[in-house]
């Protein structure tokens, strides 16, 4: 199933033909443990969590932006974000006994100019839902998406490079998957994150740094003077 736009060949859509980098995120709900002193409302006594990848984002006390522009990224974020699932199962089928996430603060780095293909995968964890997913700094294409698991071999073959709407949130339907394409051509630190309140604030948020490209207009400006730090 695909949405088309309504580019023609005066207006086409800037689709990324190839592909630099391919991602695979599965997105859903998952548990952690209960704090001490705490009643949780989660399985067995747990809390519950939301995660991408199996990783709950932990906020950092400083600024992510802040801590990439100055180089003082240790101790507040990491770059080794896992570009596919740890553990591959069936997303939409049975869920697996251990639904416990990693709270962690970690990256995707990505270099300038570089086109990417991200697949989200809905899971059935704690019960399948869909997520509206927004992505902050960038627009993209919506080339594909489809209900059960998302088939490497056959997915692709489906997608719409022609004419795709684009747009800066897309929705991971419940039991399903969406992949989209876009152009990593704005330096900084790019949030992404469910627009569910509640699941952005059990963890299911992330974070894409975008690396500086060669011409003046390609860098991250420095931050004003007066600008208070985080």
């Amino acid at each position: 199933m695909n949405f088309r736009s309504l580019a023609n060949a005066k207006f086409p859509a800037t689709v990324p033909q190839k592909v630099d980098k391919k991602f695979f995120f599965t997105v859903g709900l998952g548990t952690s443990p209960c704090p001490k002193n705490t009643t949780c409302q989660g399985p067995n006594g747990t809390k519950f969590a939301a995660s991408v990848n199996n990783v709950s984002f932990a906020l950092p006390s400083t600024a992510l932006l802040q801590a990439y522009f100055f180089g003082q990224s240790n101790g507040v974020f990491t770059t080794d974000f896992p570009v596919k699932p740890p553990v591959p199962f069936n997303y939409t089928g049975t869920p697996p006994n251990n639904t416990m996430v990693l709270n962690a603060t970690k990256t995707v780095v990505l270099p300038f100019n570089s086109s990417v293909e991200l697949v989200m995968q809905g899971t059935s964890i704690q019960g399948a839902e869909s997520h509206p997913l927004h992505l902050h700094g960038f627009n993209f294409f919506v080339v594909g998406q489809g209900f059960g698991n998302y088939d490497p071999s056959k997915g692709p073959t489906k997608f719409n490079l022609v004419d795709p709407v684009e747009r800066n949130t897309f929705g991971v339907p419940a039991g399903g998957w969406v992949a989209v394409r876009f152009l990593a051509d704005n330096p900084g630190v790019w949030f992404m994150h469910c627009h569910l309140d509640v699941h952005t604030s059990w963890g299911l948020r992330m974070a894409w740094i975008v690396l500086n490209g060669p011409e003046p207009n390609q860098k991250l400006p420095p931050p004003p003077s007066d600008l208070p730090k985080c």
